[in-house]
């Protein structure tokens, strides 16, 4: 599978984890400090082939993401769960743990930004789904966030990449149904 766009991650494993299952070219953040010279490369980047951003499922890699994001505007994004990014024997959270497998599939399922969004979603309706406030909202976005393939996040993110991703209302409905129904079932 060769991969057009160049690919962000944060470190030197993470490079070799993509690459055993990819073909991609990859920039490495090398952390959280991102600094002026790797952020010119990753708008090159984006300018020349497009750029996915694929950072771990934890703050650092969501404060990475985001600052690329709003410097190199137009970025895809791709996502893993946690349960996909965690090491064996439950040590260490990251791209460099996740299975081939895991990684392909994150792969295929990209969402571009958009970078004038409509709200097809309104904070009012996630507060309304449980999403935010509430025992079950942290379990609720979690599983929306898996079936959606677009990461975990605290309710306000939620608002705000359901927007920039453009996940629309009937998306949006099924995804809730399905994640009712597996409570239901719990």
């Amino acid at each position: 599978m060769k991969i057009k766009e160049i690919i962000v991650v944060e470190g030197r494993d993470d490079t070799v984890a993509i690459r055993r299952a990819v073909d991609a070219d990859t920039i490495e953040t090398n952390g959280a400090a991102i600094n002026d010279e790797t952020i010119e490369r990753i708008r090159l980047a984006q300018q020349q082939r497009g750029v996915i951003i694929f950072t771990d499922p934890d703050y650092p890699g969501e404060k990475i993401r985001k600052t690329i994001a709003e410097r190199v505007p137009g970025c895809k994004h791709a996502f893993l769960t946690r349960e996909e990014a965690r090491g064996k024997h439950g040590k260490g959270l990251g791209v460099e743990h996740a299975s081939v497998e895991a990684i392909r599939t994150a792969l295929l399922s990209v969402y571009e930004e958009m970078i004038d969004p409509k709200e097809e979603i309104s904070f009012q309706q996630l507060i309304d789904a449980g999403l935010i406030g509430g025992s079950l909202a942290r379990a609720r976005r979690e599983r929306l966030g898996q079936l959606l393939k677009i990461g975990y996040t605290n309710g306000k993110q939620l608002h705000k990449r359901l927007q920039m991703f453009q996940i629309s209302k009937e998306q949006f409905i099924e995804a809730m149904k399905q994640v009712m129904q597996e409570e239901q079932h719990v």
